[in-house]
């Protein structure tokens, strides 16, 4: 009963102001969907859309741009007027920024007193471990994210006012400059950037704003008061050597899977077009979105290695989501020091406490038992459907990435449901998680050990 009364009365008065009596992710989920519903009635209302949208699919757009993940069932560029296309743009900045940013200002500005607890959970969101003003943290967030993203519109308006004009050519680069940032891969185009695949500069703005914006506030910041790699924080080391690693892979593997393959790098004439394909190809699945090459025309090994990057994601406190990078790397330190018979997972001299090796598992097994249930209904509710799309779709919607074998607007109205669903739990609930773990009670009484086998 008490915790429905905190919903009923979200505040309470306290001698220094009102403080929210919520959890960080009951506000996270009740924020983020309050943000669908309205971004939902905003596309559904009249002077929105070229034609009449059925709720469901303003219902899955306005959730797929709140998450920044990029799955569609109408073409953007078609099916919205210009309005509408901005609902997407500001729909896809609050969510990459982070609703809890955006809370954390709104709540400030209205002078409410967020709990010492929940300052903490924002500047945990931010990056920032020092503990400062979350009103500095805010804005140092938000500056950062206007001037990369004035950046990128501004590269890649060189390429397309000539081609378009000025006016819509300025859109299609601030659009695409805000959606790569926030890593949600929405397009003003109907076949993504398939269009711009032997366009260095378009595929080079695009990648560097996707890959910035999921390396996270956090690490930048690091580089940018330190310089130094002796003198960088372990999680930054960890973050830009696992990302030079996987990008790399990735590359190297799609390069061998795909060149013979006539309806991708292998239908290119010149190697510098290739190169430059297998490039986006490979770093677009950290929960970016777009595509250069046709996804659905991808050999299953490739497909199988896409699912996979889209299962990681990228760098914690980003605009990127699945189980993140740093999650992945963690797993992978602790199956070496299990394998050496080494107490505790080591990384750059240090070891890697438990609490947070539990917190990884936890966040890898959650991520996996989601896509697997998500997967199971989808298989029930689409039997028409080829199993590898469908657990391509699943996997996309939760990592928040937005690739798509073709099947999305053909999924019936409770898979359109059941993929916004996954959507929304894969952009909150690895947050939710490590919450509950940070914050867990220890009880004073201790049980004796059991022994259970494993393996």
């Amino acid at each position: 009963m008490r915790r429905w009364q905190r919903f009923r009365r979200p505040l309470r008065r306290a001698p220094h102001g009102s403080v929210i009596r919520l959890s960080p992710p009951e506000l996270l989920l009740i924020g983020f969907s309050l943000l669908c519903a309205l971004g939902a009635l905003a596309l559904w209302l009249p002077g929105s859309a070229t034609r009449p949208l059925a709720w469901h699919e303003a219902l899955f757009t306005a959730t797929s741009a709140v998450t920044v993940t990029g799955l569609s069932v109408i073409d953007v560029g078609q099916d919205l007027t210009f309005v509408g296309q901005l609902v997407i743009m500001v729909l896809i900045q609050i969510g990459g920024l982070g609703f809890m940013t955006f809370a954390a200002l709104t709540v400030l500005l209205l002078g409410v007193r967020l709990p010492l607890n929940q300052q903490n959970l924002v500047r945990e969101a931010l990056g920032e471990i020092a503990f400062s003003d979350v009103r500095h943290l805010v804005k140092l967030v938000m500056a950062f994210a206007l001037i990369v993203e004035s950046l990128g519109t501004l590269l890649m308006a060189l390429q397309w006012i000539p081609e378009f004009g000025v006016k819509a050519g300025l859109w299609h680069a601030l659009f695409h400059a805000v959606s790569a940032f926030n890593n949600a891969g929405f397009s003003t185009f109907a076949n993504s950037l398939m269009a711009e695949v032997d366009d260095p500069l378009i595929n080079i703005t695009v990648s560097a704003l996707f890959i910035v914006g999921g390396l996270g506030f956090m690490i930048v910041n690091d580089l940018y008061r330190r310089r130094r790699w002796s003198r960088l924080m372990m999680q930054t080391k960890v973050v830009l050597l696992a990302t030079f690693w996987l990008n790399g892979v990735a590359m190297a593997l799609l390069l061998a899977l795909e060149w013979h393959n006539p309806d991708t790098l292998g239908g290119m004439a010149h190697m510098s077009d290739r190169l430059q394909a297998a490039w986006f190809q490979a770093v677009t699945p950290r929960t970016a979105g777009f595509n250069t090459l046709d996804t659905s025309a991808l050999t299953d090994p490739t497909t199988l290695l896409t699912m996979l990057l889209m299962f990681i994601g990228a760098g914690s406190s980003s605009t990127a989501s699945g189980i993140k990078i740093t999650t992945f790397v963690v797993l992978l330190l602790t199956a070496r020091a299990f394998y050496r018979s080494t107490e505790h997972p080591t990384a750059f001299g240090r070891a890697i406490p438990q609490e947070t090796v539990i917190k990884a598992i936890t966040v890898a097994l959650a991520g996996v038992l989601l896509v697997f249930l998500a997967l199971f209904g989808l298989t029930i509710t689409e039997r028409d459907e080829a199993f590898l799309d469908l657990a391509f779709e699943t996997v996309s919607a939760f990592g928040t990435v937005g690739l798509s074998r073709g099947i999305t607007s053909d999924l019936s109205l409770p898979g359109q449901l059941l993929l916004g669903i996954t959507m929304l739990l894969g952009r909150v609930g690895p947050l939710s998680v490590g919450y509950f773990l940070a914050t867990r009670q220890h009880r004073g009484v201790r049980y004796a050990k059991g022994e259970i086998q494993i393996g």
